[in-house]
């Protein structure tokens, strides 16, 4: 097979701004970093990367790096013990985590091009295809933005699951009901995204409970089934 020894790791970082201000019901952001890793044994590269502060790169190249720098990149397994063991004085969670998934999702690639394989077989594929799901309806989204996205998803692009974020809503005029409290006497917060039901839960709960689900319409236009909707901060 030849040399398989991992010679380098390398990382970059990249904000990219989002079109539009997005929020989730904890947290309010208008760009994304991305952590890039490339770990090379011979002419061939690996990449890998996680969503992040550049702090994560910091940690790949500062530690991680040199610890998986030499060792046998079809080993991922040793690599990744390795790492965790490492980082033990540095405390796993957080932006030291992060580094870790980088650089072993970045690993696992170089791993299966070495060996000729698409990656889904090297770990080992239970199905041939997956079901997809639209993520956004970010609670900063106005009712148009929110129509748009969604529509565009069921309609135009036949993706029959989409994913919204609950627990907090753009300004409405007055009059209109607002999602991040209870209809009623007493206006009580909505609950945290700590308490909501997990991403993939059915949205279907008893009538009157909370949290309700948000809803869309499309003017002049119907799916040829209802969307499912999937609640998450993520």
């Amino acid at each position: 097979m030849g040399d398989t020894l991992i010679e380098s790791v390398d990382a970059s970082v990249f904000t990219v701004p989002t079109d539009a201000p997005e929020a989730d019901g904890t947290l309010s952001w208008d760009s994304t970093t991305m952590v890039l890793v490339q770990a090379r044994a011979g002419d061939v590269s690996g990449t890998g990367w996680t969503y992040g502060s550049a702090a994560c790169a910091t940690v790949v190249t500062g530690k991680l790096a040199g610890i998986v720098r030499g060792r046998d990149a079809l080993d991922v397994g040793g690599a990744s013990e390795a790492m965790i063991r490492a980082v033990r004085n540095d405390g796993r969670p957080g932006a030291v985590g992060y580094a870790i998934s980088a650089v072993d999702v970045a690993l696992w690639d170089l791993k299966a091009k070495l060996l000729g394989l698409p990656l889904h077989r090297l770990l080992g594929a239970v199905r041939p295809v997956v079901p997809v799901y639209g993520s956004g309806g970010f609670t900063s989204y106005d009712d148009r933005q929110l129509r748009e996205q969604l529509s565009g998803w069921v309609l135009e692009q036949r993706i029959p699951r989409v994913k919204i974020k609950v627990g907090q809503s753009a300004p409405r005029p007055a009059g209109t009901w607002n999602a991040s409290v209870r209809p009623g006497p007493s206006s009580v917060p909505a609950p945290s995204c700590s308490s909501m039901p997990t991403a993939g839960m059915a949205a279907n709960r008893p009538s009157g409970s909370w949290p309700r689900p948000r809803t869309w319409t499309s003017a002049g236009s119907k799916s040829p089934s209802p969307p499912t909707i999937l609640r998450g901060c993520g």
